[in-house]
Order: C-alpha cells, then structure tokens, then sequence
C-alpha cells in the first residue's frame, strides 16, 4: 500500500451487528487494498467494536465511539471528518460490496477521469425481508438531465442512496443534518454544481431495503416532505423552476400530498414565500376532478399547460 491512502470507507454505525458483519465481509474480499475503514458507532454497548476488533488483522480499521449519538446524517459527517483518504465512500451498514472487484473498479474510475471528484455506480436493490432483488441502472435521458441541471434529481433520484458514490474528501460539502428525507439529494445536487459525475454502468453495490429505514418513516409526511422540499429548492434557487422535471415534480408533491390550501403547507411546517407557480398549482390541482388529477396520462398534461402558462414568470 502507498503511503497515501486513496479510499476511506466510512461506516456510521448503529447496533446492527449482524449487518456490520456482511459489510465487513465484502470489504475483507476486496481485491483492491489501498483504503482504510473508518467506523463511528451511536451505540450504547460494546458490539459494535467487538466486531471492528475482530477484523482489525485483515485491514486497516479505525473505530469511534460518539460520546453521544449523533444520528442521521450527522454520524456520517462524523465519519467523513475522521477520514485520512483522498476518496471518501460512504457506507450504510445494511449495504454491502456485490464481489470482490467492485472496489477496484471505484478506483480505476478514479484513475481514467483525474478531473472528476464525484462517481457513482449502478447497484442491486435487495429486499431484505422476501429477498426480491432489481438491478437499478441509469436512463439515459435521466443522465443527460442530470448533466444539465443536477437539481433535476428531485424529480427521481437516480444516483441512488450514498453508499453507490465515491467523492473527493476535499472538506467542501457535508450532508445537512436538518434533513432526514432529502438529505442525500441535497449533498449530490450541491457536490455536482459546476462539476461533471463520473457513471459506472456496472452493479457494484447491494443495497438493503426494509421498513427499518429513516426513509420508510418519512414517505407521504407533510411535516418531513413540506419543509425538506421548500427548503431544498429554497437553497438551490427557485429558478430551477424552469426545469420541467423540477416544476413536475412539484406538481406531483402537491397531488400526492393532497395539498389543497395554502395554509396547509403553512400547518405542515413552513412558513416562508410559496413562489407564484406552486400556488397556481395548488389552486388549479384543487378544481380538477379527482379521477383525471390521478392519472397519469392527464396529471402530465395539465402539468404541462400549468408549466407553459407559468414558464416566464419564474425567476
């Protein structure tokens, strides 16, 4: 191993032992070596660091104990600031390496584009309850998107969860830890601002579904979704508007939220300016009938009526 090391493998853990272990295990395979796993552990016992102990003869390990939990997402930051690689890849515990290869192949990325600080991969969803599994790849549509405009990614994330990228450890952009439910969307859409990703169109990563998730808590709640959207399209501008595939995912928020009033968005939590076009949406969504407004045929095409009429008016 050189005496720069190339990736850190960040691991915020909590209690999960049994998950941890598989992780490890995928680590302990990889065929490419020059990394180093960093772990910092919210639990209250020792299990955690029984396990980093166990596999601290087979590669580079430093463990952490936060003296109190951090949660999400600050014990991920916790982990990006303790790395000492160039690279930093983030791991959830319930996520794992697909073979012993797919590490190198982060790296060799690294290698062939020396101007990029941003890649990612494609990866394999895993039910970990029925253990029914699908390959997520990248449209290509979807991709020429995000090349224009990053901020496309409200509309679908296809990135992925964080434990599929690789990023520089250039101290630039951690994750919000005012966010639950956007929160991985917001580090990629500011980490990709004047900055070009790298795709790898091959399945590296496996990547544990089940209810226990902080994003299975969140789904359809107003007071996570209602503020978390504003204050992400707040931050990122609301000329962003303009992108047909934010302005459409906003109209789908509403519709889905079943936002009919302003002062609803106002009980869910946020209390700022609502731009002109996100209150027409509300207004017109309210007047449509609920048989075309849940189809998905018509939804599209009143949205794209509602986004031709409003277009200039938005800055």
């Amino acid at each position: 191993m050189s005496d720069q090391i190339l990736i850190s493998i960040c691991i915020p853990a909590y209690k999960r032992i049994e998950f941890l272990k598989r992780l490890l295990d995928s680590i302990q395979i990889q065929e490419f070596r020059n990394f180093e796993v960093v772990v910092t552990d919210d639990s209250a016992d020792e299990g955690i660091k029984r396990m980093c102990d166990h596999f601290q003869e087979h590669f580079p390990i430093s463990y952490y104990r936060n003296q109190q939990p951090l949660g999400t997402p600050e014990n991920w930051n916790e982990a990006i600031r303790k790395a000492k690689g160039n690279w930093i890849k983030l791991m959830h515990d319930d996520d794992w390496f697909g073979d012993e290869k797919s590490l190198g192949y982060f790296a060799e990325a690294i290698t062939s584009n020396p101007a990029c600080s941003f890649i990612f991969s494609a990866f394999r969803n895993i039910d970990l309850q029925s253990g029914k599994m699908e390959d997520i790849l990248v449209d290509s549509f979807r991709y020429k998107m995000l090349l224009k405009d990053p901020a496309s990614l409200v509309s679908q994330n296809i990135i992925g969860p964080p434990s599929v990228i690789l990023h520089k450890n250039d101290r630039r952009v951690f994750y919000d830890n005012k966010l639950k439910w956007l929160v991985d969307i917001d580090f990629y859409i500011r980490s990709l601002m004047g900055r070009t990703p790298v795709y790898i169109n091959r399945v590296l990563v496996f990547v544990g579904i089940g209810e226990f998730q902080v994003t299975a808590d969140c789904f359809g709640q107003r007071p996570v979704e209602i503020p978390e959207n504003f204050y992400l399209l707040n931050r990122a501008g609301i000329h962003h508007l303009k992108n047909i595939m934010v302005y459409d995912a906003w109209w789908r928020l509403m519709r889905n939220l079943k936002i009919t009033q302003e002062s609803e968005i106002v009980a869910s939590g946020y209390t700022g300016r609502v731009p002109h076009a996100i209150s027409s949406m509300i207004r017109t969504q309210r007047i449509l009938p609920a048989v075309l407004l849940n189809n998905g045929t018509f939804s599209k095409s009143f949205m794209f009526l509602h986004y031709l009429i409003h277009y200039r008016g938005i800055r």
